[in-house]
């Protein structure tokens, strides 16, 4: 006999049962609401790309990070990273074919070759959006709001979206004579929070000096109101400039938003990517900042020169599906919903399978997703059955139904059950069933009938 294979999964990589599949994918539906709703429009790229592709300006430690390997042709190819290089290829190969300013979004999976940890995985989903084509200021305000709204629909609770600016900082690096080293120097940044104040410091004088060191963690410790501090930081780099301007435009913006109480300025924030040039943001919960930023981003406005001669500004954000989900459960905010079906029609005889589906065509074409039984088990098993898989209602139909397209089909009668409160309605045509469903979901009352209805109850 041949040994079995141990059924298992790589280290960072999972598999997904129904309840955590539909959690999830609920979520980006409801992100994916929000992007639409601001004109965003979807695309996809491959999962597989040629590595210098990937790695034109990532480099450092993100090379070290990537799933890379030589293919049956023998190119040299690497799975995705993120989802931003990938859309400046796309933006680059493309041009031509699209309108500017051009408004995307992109919601899949990346591959990075990191640590385990909560929320973090070596497989996980992305949830990108970007506008590119613009280099104004209205458009890095846009996604900052685009960043409040998604997070807002997916339950998030109260968050704060932590900004900076990369010309910024760069403008005071050159000041003090270390913008040479400008990228090493953002990735020892970029670990402040992680490793603290004085691991940074030990980082950034290998690189510099102890004198420069400390300025630049001064630099980063800058607080105060957002004016405060930003005046502090133009200071620093050498008196207002464009970058500040900027900075001091967008918090116009935000009180022309009523939403000034949602962002901070925060000169520790600068991202480790050195395709970053200007505005840079990160998402933290209010309730739970210790699992990091769950969206974050910012503009880069010459990514695609990589592939085009062309400039092309861009400026965009990502939600880490996965952290997010792993935030929303430990604050016991995750939906946990165990099925998509809102009803369930018992099966009472299987020879009537075919008019169960025709009735719960009715139910799906109004909106209300409908699972239908196969077997003719006792009822209470097939009541139980649809608890468990967290089902609101349940449709009882008659012994004998209509046989479909004749008068007889309407006039079925039907038996609806709560099993939230385990009572029936009964004698209910589908019609009628149809709107009690809709009217409950509408009210979002435990009520099972109103007097009106005319329709009788029992146990």
């Amino acid at each position: 006999m041949t040994a079995l294979i141990e059924p298992r999964v790589l280290k960072g990589f999972r598999d997904f049962l129904p309840a955590a599949e539909i959690e999830r994918r609920g979520l980006v539906e409801r992100i994916e609401a929000v992007f639409r709703g601001f004109g965003y429009a979807p695309i996809d790229t491959p999962a597989l790309e040629y590595t210098e592709i990937l790695l034109g300006k990532g480099g450092g430690e993100t090379e070290k990070q990537v799933y890379r390997f030589s293919d049956h042709g023998g190119r040299d190819v690497a799975l995705r990273f993120d989802l931003t290089v990938p859309f400046a290829r796309f933006a680059a190969e493309h041009r031509a074919s699209l309108t500017f300013p051009f408004k995307r979004y992109h919601i899949a999976k990346v591959w990075r070759g990191e640590n385990t940890q909560r929320g973090r995985y070596r497989e996980f989903t992305q949830c990108d959006f970007d506008c590119i084509g613009s280099d104004g200021v209205a458009a890095d305000f846009e996604i900052l709001m685009m960043m409040k709204e998604a997070l807002a629909a997916a339950g998030a609770g109260g968050l704060t979206i932590r900004l900076n600016h990369r010309g910024l900082f760069n403008r005071f690096l050159q000041t003090i004579g270390a913008a040479a080293k400008a990228v090493e120097i953002l990735r020892a940044v970029d670990k402040l929070a992680k490793i603290g104040r004085d691991e940074t410091l030990k980082l950034l004088a290998a690189e510099l000096d102890q004198k420069r060191a400390e300025l630049i963690v001064n630099y980063v410790e800058t607080k105060g109101s957002w004016d405060e501090t930003l005046d502090a930081l133009a200071t620093a780099a050498g008196g207002d400039n464009p970058d500040s301007e900027r900075l001091r435009t967008l918090r116009g913006f935000m009180f022309d938003a009523g939403v000034q109480d949602v962002f901070v300025i925060d000169p520790s924030i600068t991202r480790g990517l050195d395709y970053y040039t200007g505005i840079v943001f990160e998402t933290f919960l209010d309730n739970m900042p210790s699992i990091g930023s769950v969206c974050s981003g910012g503009r880069y406005d010459n990514l695609s020169g990589l592939y085009s001669k062309e400039p092309l500004s861009g400026v965009g954000s990502s939600i880490g599906l996965d952290r997010l989900i792993a935030a929303l459960e430990a604050l016991g905010m995750a939906a946990n919903r165990e099925t998509y079906a809102e009803l369930a029609v018992i099966c009472v005889d299987e020879g009537q399978s075919g008019a169960y589906q025709r009735i719960a065509q009715k139910f799906r074409s109004e909106g209300i997703p409908t699972e239908v039984f196969f077997e003719a088990k006792k009822q209470g098993v097939q009541f139980a059955l649809a608890e468990k898989k967290g089902v609101r209602w349940a449709l009882i139909p008659a012994a004998r139904l209509g046989q479909g397209g004749a008068k007889e089909a309407e006039d079925d009668t039907v038996t609806l059950r709560d099993l939230r409160t385990r009572r029936n309605i009964e004698a209910l045509s589908v019609s009628a069933a149809i709107a009690f469903i809709r009217n409950q979901k509408i009210l979002k009352e435990e009520r099972i009938c109103k007097d009106e209805t005319g329709t009788r109850v029992s146990d």
